[in-house]
């Protein structure tokens, strides 16, 4: 099923013009056979398909309809393949969801807390401890990793860190940047000395370090976002009304039954809450502030 999600990700014709006609009424619930939902490639596809597969067969028994999982190779996939791919929902990441809610309407339900209680993350910027980095003057002629042109943690922060520090072009001041593509690969970047600084999401660089102490012993943070939401569930807002309504209560009360609760622990979660519009606002405010249009900014990662 996943050869055949990228088969059909890099046959879709490229596009963010909203929603066709066909598709501007909710429908009737008993007309659809199937919710197709999205992954970003927060860390190694592989991993991410099942990390989320528990969560589709769950849901499937909830709402009455099969869901399918559907992951993209990149994070601007998502909006540009959203409607190619006859997508009715996806897991955003805060900054792509901003992007989405811009130019194609969607509407967010619920996202995750985890096991400590917290429902955001924040983004980083890390380099070795031996590397002699310690401010903006040191990466002056240094390689920097990015993860994707579409994440807050993995791009959005660096931008707004170098506008405030009076840089320019970032590209011109570094001696090399990249896109790694997955926050996992930009933390072993940094650590393997591909490259001298990386972006990413604390969550991610806090899961690999409770696995492997190299990252806490020689890897360390410089700068630090605002919280933004965790990935949250979005979904097109003309979807059917009965079916938007069950998706939402069935990831709002996963953790007061055995079966929920014990999907919740694959994922390393101990709830969903409700999630809105409002919540994004730091997201919103961060592009502002940068100068960085929604409704214009490039969001496809180089090749």
């Amino acid at each position: 099923m996943l050869f055949l999600s990228f088969a059909l990700v890099m046959s879709c014709a490229k596009t963010d013009t909203g929603l066709p006609k066909s598709q501007k009424s909710g429908g009737n619930i008993g007309e659809k056979t199937q919710l197709i939902i999205g992954l970003v490639p927060e860390r190694n596809i592989f991993a991410q398909v099942e990390r989320f597969k528990p969560l589709a067969e769950y849901l499937s028994k909830k709402i009455g309809l099969k869901v399918t999982l559907k992951i993209v190779p990149e994070y601007g996939d998502i909006i540009h393949d959203f409607l190619p791919l006859n997508l009715d929902g996806a897991f955003f990441g805060s900054f792509t969801y901003a992007l989405a809610h811009t130019r194609l309407g969607l509407e967010v339900l619920a996202r995750p807390e985890n096991l400590k209680g917290v429902s955001t993350y924040f983004g980083i910027i890390f380099v070795r401890r031996d590397s002699g980095i310690r401010t903006i003057k040191d990466m002056k002629g240094k390689i920097f990793a990015f993860v994707d042109k579409a994440t807050t943690a993995g791009y959005l922060l660096p931008l707004a860190y170098f506008k405030q520090n009076g840089i320019k072009n970032y590209k011109a001041y570094l001696k090399e940047t990249y896109f790694t593509g997955t926050h996992e690969d930009a933390i072993l970047d940094v650590l393997n000395k591909k490259a001298d600084i990386g972006a990413a999401k604390n969550t991610e660089f806090d899961r690999m370090a409770a696995a492997d102490r190299r990252i806490t012993n020689e890897l360390a943070i410089l700068v630090s976002s605002p919280a933004v939401p965790e990935n949250a569930l979005a979904v097109r807002k003309d979807l059917n009304l009965t079916i938007k309504t069950r998706l939402k209560e069935a990831l709002l009360r996963m953790n007061d039954e055995p079966e929920g609760r014990e999907v919740l622990k694959k994922l390393g979660d101990r709830r969903f809450i409700e999630t809105t519009e409002k919540d994004y606002e730091p997201v919103f405010t961060y592009a502002k502030d940068i100068g960085l249009d929604l409704a214009t900014f490039d969001y496809m990662t180089e090749k």
